[in-house]
């Protein structure tokens, strides 16, 4: 594949007084990970499905409008991650891919089972912003019963989560719990 080759623009744009994703930045990621997923070694694929979860665009006026994109990034990361659950299935057999599932939950586990309003550190500074500890709490109980009692759970609704703002101690620290989703995002998208 010629990487030099642009992807057209595929994505609609916000009207110009709005802002949306830098399109430039957009179509540039999108061309690494084409790149990416057509390279048949692991090892030389410089895009994986946790650089999908990861990666942010710059607002400009005018760019491409969010929901596009994002639902784009969301295909994107589901088939590479597939893909990384096939060649770790291809090279260590099922049981490789059922410990690193496992690996995963224990993790996500520990922390889900913490008592309401302790699950996430605190910020220490007074006038952080923070996520309303009741609607990561609520989350977490719907992840409880994905994992434990195969109660019906979308990795979208993980990825949408959308969280009450709450100002210092009030809440649980953000970045915490964004690391947390991700993780959860992690394991769904390779299971599902």
């Amino acid at each position: 594949m010629d990487i030099q080759r642009q992807i057209p623009a595929s994505f609609d744009r916000v009207q110009r007084n709005q802002y949306g994703y830098n399109a430039k930045q957009v179509d540039q990621f999108l061309l690494r990970a084409r790149v990416a997923f057509e390279t048949p070694n692991a090892a030389d694929r410089q895009v994986k499905s946790a650089d999908v979860r990861a990666v942010s665009f710059d607002p400009v006026k005018g760019g491409y409008a969010a929901a596009g994109v994002d639902a784009a990034l969301d295909r994107l990361e589901d088939a590479l991650a597939r893909r990384e659950r096939d060649e770790l299935v291809a090279e260590g057999g099922e049981e490789a891919w059922l410990r690193e599932i496992g690996r995963l939950a224990g993790v996500l586990r520990g922390r889900l089972h913490r008592p309401d309003g302790r699950r996430f550190r605190r910020p220490t500074k007074a006038k952080a912003r923070s996520y309303n500890t009741t609607d990561v709490d609520d989350l977490c109980h719907e992840l409880i019963g994905y994992l434990e009692a195969d109660q019906p759970l979308s990795v979208d609704n993980i990825r949408r989560a959308v969280f009450r703002p709450a100002i210092g101690r009030d809440g649980y620290e953000e970045s915490q719990v964004d690391a947390f989703l991700e993780r959860a995002v992690e394991l769904m998208a390779s299971i599902d």
